[in-house]
């Protein structure tokens, strides 16, 4: 026991260092969880007074754009779900969001020691396995954020161990495999993947009995899968009931089509481009095969380089090898499989978007288990061909080095993604802090390209800039009655460039009230007033959708000077 306390033990402080290292969300994601997480600790239920995301309005401007609005259309809310007992106690605090994902995903360390040794591994290879997941590389980052990062990976990896339990006879994992599952699932949407894949573990197993006539009997009853999914849908039930009282869906997001039918990321957040089935298709078979292709590189790519530092997959590929024909890995493959499958043919367009590493942290586990075990054979290969050669003792000292390797990587990644996640935070901050100059009320409604990164630091809510002509992004401003635009180079949408180069600015926009470069350093005219141009990094503007707004009065009269635009 002494084992799995000390793995546990070390994947906390890890990831309490980080939170001391950047304690807040970092990006969309985990700022929709903290927001809807405060909504619920509230008690406003599940709603957000913004609009991160035009599919989760039905994909347009609704026939009633209000705020605040039902929330989680598209993202599952088991992670702001744990976040509200800690915000009751703690408050609305950064550490109150993120300590549940320190505790609850710390327990993927220990839980891949307990699933090495129920698959017979040594001590050595389960120990280190552990470790490994403990401080997994490049994806050691998002651990502690307020994502679903912390709780897909023990629940999927939990109900996998427990289906492959279930293989060799033990029907009551099997049956907890279903409640594991349907929690993975509450997670996020891609856990319905682990029910196929036990579905998958459970046909094959009834096939080879029936293929032994009579020589081999079933290691799996039905009533052992029927009762596995209904706690499955126990868990899922009231959460489909939700959906459809409020969106007429159980899949919001996905019945607008965004979802499916995109030829490229940046329609995504259209809201004028098509979302059909005959839109993806009429691009025709190249362009199409290209982008299915391109998702499952993106794929591999994203799991070697984020979970396998590179070092980890050809190892990974010999344990694999090995193991391919146990029980206790069966589960997992099927899952593997179904998930690569699933990011070529459905999700292509959005995995190099970030949404792969969310789901592919799930198969950190038995992924670390297989290489340290690839780890093993192949030092026990080359031991057999050196005398010299000590294969348990080079084992360990190959072990040990990979370990480090893998949390130096860590270390460096951590460092680098930090850097970049605060001075994005130090951005938002002073945006906060302009706008309460300008005098910007509380209520006042703000667009940005992250509504809910804005609503978490200025406390306004609002709507996401559409990547649209910006006709259309006048006509979502005056549908939610903006009063303030946010628009920044790094993350900016196409129709806005002109607007932050200050080479065209549209009457319903006044003159800039603040922006800086991408050193945060403010930007002014030769009048001392703010002034956006090429060096430009954000920039914060009035939004003027009635006439009886004055502040947007000189937006067409702005002098232009080489570099800079300046509003008299």
């Amino acid at each position: 026991m002494l084992i799995p306390l000390a793995l546990y033990a070390v994947a906390v402080a890890v990831r309490l260092l980080l939170v001391a290292g950047f304690a807040d969300p970092a990006y969309p994601d985990s700022s929709y969880y903290v927001d809807v997480a405060r909504s619920l600790a509230a008690g406003q239920g599940f709603t957000v007074d913004f609009v991160w995301i035009f599919p989760e309005v039905g994909g347009g401007i609704p026939a009633d754009p209000t705020l605040p609005i039902p929330s989680n259309a598209h993202w599952m809310p088991l992670a702001s779900i744990v976040q509200v007992p800690f915000i009751w106690v703690l408050g609305e605090t950064a550490v109150a969001s993120a300590l549940p994902f320190i505790l609850l995903g710390a327990l993927a360390a220990p839980l891949t020691w307990a699933i090495a040794r129920d698959a017979g591994t040594t001590r050595f290879v389960a120990f280190g396995a552990g470790l490994l997941v403990a401080i997994p590389a490049a994806s050691t980052v998002f651990m502690p954020q307020p994502d679903n990062f912390s709780l897909y990976q023990p629940l999927v990896a939990g109900a996998l161990w427990m289906g492959a339990r279930g293989l060799r006879g033990d029907r009551r994992s099997f049956v907890l495999a279903g409640l594991l599952a349907g929690l993975a699932t509450f997670s996020r949407n891609d856990g319905v993947l682990v029910v196929i894949a036990l579905a998958v573990a459970f046909g094959w197993d009834r096939w080879m009995a029936w293929r032994s006539h009579g020589g081999r009997l079933p290691a799996l009853s039905w009533t052992a899968a029927i009762v596995s999914l209904g706690l499955f849908v126990a868990v899922m039930a009231p959460w489909w009931a939700r959906q459809l009282a409020v969106f007429g869906s159980i899949s919001p997001t996905t019945a607008t089509g965004k979802v499916f039918f995109l030829r490229d990321i940046a329609e995504w957040n259209s809201i004028t481009t098509p979302a059909t089935l005959g839109w993806l298709l009429e691009q025709g078979v190249g362009p199409l095969l290209d982008s299915r292709v391109g998702g499952l590189v993106a794929a591999v790519t994203i799991f070697s380089v984020l979970v396998g530092a590179l070092v980890l997959v050809p190892l990974l590929l010999v344990g694999a090898w090995h193991r391919r024909r146990s029980p206790d890995f069966r589960p997992f493959f099927v899952f593997a499989l179904g998930l690569f499958a699933f990011s070529a043919l459905l999700s292509a367009i959005h995995v190099p978007g970030g949404t792969f590493i969310h789901s592919a942290v799930a198969l950190v586990p038995h992924s670390y288990i297989l290489a340290f075990e690839g780890l093993a054979i192949a030092v026990s290969w080359v031991a057999a061909r050196r005398p010299s050669w000590n294969a348990e003792q080079a084992t360990r000292v190959f072990g040990t080095a990979l370990i480090v390797f893998a949390w130096v990587v860590a270390l460096g990644s951590a460092v680098l993604v930090h850097a970049t996640w605060d001075a994005e935070r130090r951005q938002r901050i002073e945006v906060a802090g302009q706008l309460d100059v300008a005098g910007a009320a509380m209520d006042d409604r703000l667009m940005s390209i992250d509504a809910a990164g804005y609503r978490y630091w200025t406390g306004r809510g609002g709507v996401v800039t559409p990547n649209d002509p910006i006709e259309t992004i006048e006509e979502v401003a005056r549908a939610y009655e903006v009063r303030w635009l946010v628009v920044e180079r790094a993350q900016g949408v196409d129709a806005l460039a002109p607007v932050i180069d200050g080479t065209s600015t549209p009457g319903w926009l006044g003159p800039p009230v603040y922006a800086a470069d991408a050193d945060g350093v403010p930007l002014v005219g030769p009048d001392g007033r703010p002034a956006t141009g090429p060096d430009a990094a954000i920039a914060l503007f009035p939004v003027c959708t009635t006439a009886a707004d004055t502040r947007c009065t000189d937006a067409g009269t702005a002098s232009r000077v080489p570099g800079l635009v300046a509003y008299p």
